[in-house]
């Protein structure tokens, strides 16, 4: 009497939680979490295959038709079972303060999440001042609060130019490539204070770690070494499809809190532009490093408790 009580009750509490899950699962596929990704070619993949990856998978807000490292961002979030709807505002050479003049009736709507990053240099008049940025992501912060106060804004702190490390003419010339992203990220760090922003994604600082443990080449310049990937384009400024990939990994893993790892070896995206096996692998595991290192890895539990 006693086990049949319990059985009874155990498969009772079963099918509630199955059918608790399953309703769980049926609102995120009717009610998908909206991202918006504000930015310029760093977002839009100047230079690479990726800039016209899957145009059909986000929402081109200035209706340029590009998927850029928004659609692999959208093809990531597919793959372990999730519903992003993702939105791309970009422009050209352009900061935030571009955006909060001119796109921001295309912008002030309600998301869930939103990534963004300025000028690559931080301002282009005058390089490695943070002052535009910090000042316009406060804005843009309060703009996109305005319409949703619990929106989930994220900062993306670029990588280190390599025409501006090598070349005569650039800013940080003569200096070790892995500094201009580190003054970046100190830019962004101001600039995310200022605008009560939690999270800057790091992904020059990815960029960094890959380079230092050999995976890719520090300077594109003198050629590239046997086996090493280039993360630039051809013109050692804008990123290459593997440096515009992990900056995708990197955006994945901050916004759902998910191991890059956990994407395997076969992604659909790296597949498609043509990645080997071991190329995958070793850009995702310097996304998980990287990201493990800052804030440690979550689970997908740990993820669908969050946005339940």
């Amino acid at each position: 009497m006693n086990k049949r009580f319990l059985l009874k009750h155990l498969l009772l509490a079963f099918l509630s939680l199955f059918v608790k899950n399953g309703r769980a699962q049926e609102n995120i596929v009717k009610n998908p979490h909206t991202i918006l990704f504000i930015g310029n070619s760093f977002t839009f993949a100047h230079g690479s295959s990726v800039m016209f990856y899957h145009p059909e998978s986000v929402t081109d807000l200035n209706n340029t038709k590009i998927g850029g490292v928004p659609a692999l961002f959208k093809t990531f979030t597919n793959e372990v079972g999730l519903n992003f709807s993702v939105s791309l505002e970009t422009s050209p050479g352009m900061n935030l303060e571009f955006h909060l003049n001119e796109k921001a009736s295309v912008i002030a709507r309600r998301w869930d999440y939103v990534v963004m990053h300025g000028y690559s240099t931080l301002d282009k008049q005058n390089p490695g001042d943070p002052s535009e940025l910090i000042a316009s992501a406060e804005q843009l912060a309060l703009l996109l609060r305005s319409k949703n106060p619990a929106v989930d804004i994220n900062l993306v702190a670029t990588w280190s130019r390599a025409d501006q490390t090598y070349l005569s003419s650039g800013y940080w010339y003569g200096k070790p490539i892995e500094r201009m992203a580190l003054d970046i990220r100190k830019g962004y760090d101001l600039a995310a204070t200022k605008a009560s922003i939690k999270k800057v994604i790091p992904v020059g600082e990815a960029w960094n770690r890959a380079m230092k443990k050999g995976l890719a080449d520090p300077n594109p310049y003198d050629g590239i070494g046997a086996g090493q990937l280039n993360l630039w384009t051809y013109d050692n400024y804008h990123a290459s499809s593997f440096g515009y990939y992990l900056e995708a990994l990197m955006d994945f893993g901050s916004v759902t809190g998910l191991d890059p790892l956990s994407l395997g070896k076969k992604e659909r995206a790296a597949i498609e532009l043509g990645f080997s096996a071991d190329q995958t692998i070793a850009l995702q595991q310097v996304a998980h490093d990287e990201l493990t290192a800052r804030v440690g890895a979550a689970t997908l539990k740990d993820f669908i408790l969050k946005i339940d």
